[in-house]
């Protein structure tokens, strides 16, 4: 059965309401991610996480629904790249505390599947969830770059160097195999600068953190399997995220 909330009808979605009722939003971008993955990289790796979140809460006696994905927000760090749509800030707060304030009376959480690091969007991110939970609303928003939740991830993440690196193009090698351009992917040496370093030294784009072709990592070495294995990961700690948002709001 689908755990797609824009799949169901009202009736359904209000069957759902009569036990816990947990709404996942997958958050992503429009934006460059080198010459081998698609603009929409991190909405298909939030989609992904969403889904096996929902998956993982069904079995904890919750039910979960995955919202509609939110494309749209601010990424400047790749506004140099033709392609590339970024918004301001405030404007993805607003939507995201106006999603949550709508369903506050439909649902016992938010979660917020988070694959996009721009520190401007992840700003954007928990300014909502705090103006959220100053309403009442309870809001799970595990940042990925911040412990406990980044040690879970892959070495290369943790290194910084994962901007559509093994990280990302492994994911979406198995959720979406047919979006990666598979003959330039294997051409494309390493680029091992921490972006997570750059950005903490000030820089402001991808191209003044050292990544002329927006990306970072080692996109050659990026297996299915490990896409597979980071996605479960991923669920696995948007499901601690929302258990442990659950268990301190009541």
């Amino acid at each position: 059965m689908s755990r797609l909330w824009g799949e169901k009808t009202y009736r359904e979605v209000a069957t759902r309401m009569s036990g816990r009722l947990v709404a996942i939003l997958p958050l992503g971008a429009i934006e460059a991610h080198g010459p081998h993955l698609p603009l929409t990289t991190d909405s298909v790796i939030a989609g992904a996480m969403a889904e096996e979140a929902a998956r993982r809460l069904d079995g904890r006696g919750l039910e979960a629904l995955v919202l509609p994905t939110l494309h749209y927000s601010a990424a400047p760090f790749a506004r140099e790249f033709p392609g590339t749509i970024s918004v301001r800030p405030d404007t993805v707060a607003t939507m995201i505390r106006d999603i949550g304030w709508s369903l506050s009376q439909q649902v016992v959480c938010l979660a917020l599947a988070n694959a996009h690091l721009d520190p401007a969007h992840l700003g954007s991110l928990h300014s909502a969830a705090e103006e959220l939970g100053e309403l009442g609303v309870t809001v799970a928003f595990p940042d990925l770059t911040l412990k406990p939740w980044a040690l879970r991830l892959t070495d290369e993440f943790k290194s910084g160097a994962c901007h559509a690196g093994q990280y990302e193009t492994s994911v979406i090698l198995a959720e979406r195999p047919d979006l990666v351009r598979g003959a330039i992917r294997r051409t494309l040496a390493a680029n091992p600068i921490s972006l997570g370093k750059a950005i903490r030294e000030g820089k402001k784009t991808f191209r003044e953190a050292g990544g002329p072709d927006a990306y970072f990592g080692a996109p050659a070495r990026a297996t299915p399997g490990e896409g597979r294995d980071t996605v479960s990961e991923l669920g696995a700690i948007l499901e601690d995220a929302v258990l442990q948002s659950l268990a301190e709001s009541d």
